[in-house]
């Protein structure tokens, strides 16, 4: 059963000057992340166009991932958590496997523009939308489900279940770095032989757009990942404070402003959505306030000049 303490000490005690800056970093990242990747959930929840094509539904998936991943910095960045066997004011995995989700679902969606690319007849009879959602939904059944069976057996037990995990992550990180080298190979050669078209346009766009993702997602996990194994493998490697000082563990959360900022960047169907679902109407409404301050302003001042003239007659 899981338990929370209320008197959860800080991250950090703020007897150096860098404490502040940790702190005031974690801040600014929780927020910029949930800001970002939230605004990329509702730009594709709110565009039919979007939601229609599987590459989308994926992109849905992680940036629901990272928003909550953002949140999860609240805690895990400005108190004093420690996750582990044994954890120190520990979700039990619950926060930090919010990547595991995006971990599985770069894989799917790397298969997903390898079958839409390279077999193109086959990907429109049976990879269909509601394929690819229930997909998505495995992701989070299948890393969940291992949480919950860990988080009610012994703790010896949990830990080799997590040891396990650890093998099955190197697995899927082998095929991870296959699926990219093979998708990279298509982008460059396959589909530079296709004529010009709407369809070969978005193929290469997504394309592109998974790669670089990936690509960027094992730079940001692979120091992490590589000294979990080392500390499974060897009982070595490098142990922090907690998780508001480890750099590696920050650089893998550091997905969460990434990914989304990626897929913004690579689509500009996306990119409008988002503009239009969410930061036009914020700025639009500060816009209106500012001008309402205005028209207040104006009207304040031309009050004060009649009362002024009026005492100027009398």
């Amino acid at each position: 059963m899981l338990t929370f303490n209320l008197t959860v000490p800080l991250s950090v005690d703020f007897s150096r000057p860098e404490d502040y800056l940790i702190f005031i970093f974690h801040i600014l990242f929780a927020t910029g992340s949930a800001l970002l990747a939230g605004s990329v959930v509702i730009g594709i929840m709110s565009t039919r166009a979007l939601r229609s094509q599987n590459r989308f539904i994926f992109m849905l998936n992680t940036s629901i991932s990272d928003t909550l991943t953002g949140c999860s910095v609240f805690y895990l960045g400005l108190f004093d958590v420690q996750e582990g066997y044994p954890s120190r004011n520990g979700t039990f995995y619950i926060l930090p496997s919010l990547l595991g989700v995006n971990v599985l679902t770069f894989v799917f969606a790397q298969f997903d523009r390898y079958l839409a690319v390279c077999h193109p007849f086959f990907y429109k009879l049976y990879i269909t939308r509601g394929v690819v959602i229930g997909v998505c939904a495995l992701c989070w059944i299948y890393t969940y489900s291992i949480l919950t069976v860990q988080s009610v057996v012994p703790v010896e037990f949990a830990a080799q279940m997590n040891a396990f995990g650890v093998i099955v992550l190197q697995v899927i990180v082998a095929v991870k770095v296959l699926m990219t080298i093979k998708l990279y190979m298509i982008t460059r050669y396959q589909l530079s032989r296709e004529a010009p078209s709407c369809d070969k346009d978005s193929k290469n766009e997504s394309l592109r757009i998974i790669v670089f993702v990936v690509i960027c997602f094992l730079i940001l996990w692979a120091p992490s990942f590589v000294n979990i194994s080392v500390k499974y493998v060897t009982k070595n490697g490098l142990r922090f404070k907690n998780e508001a000082t480890n750099l590696f563990a920050i650089m893998a959360r550091f997905n969460a402003l990434s990914t989304p900022a990626l897929y913004i960047r690579g689509s500009p169907a996306l990119r409008a959505a988002v503009w239009n679902s969410v930061w036009s109407k914020v700025f639009r409404r500060r816009e209106k306030r500012v001008e309402s301050g205005h028209v207040k302003l104006r009207k304040g001042g031309e009050l004060i000049l009649s009362i002024t003239q009026g005492i100027r007659e009398t």
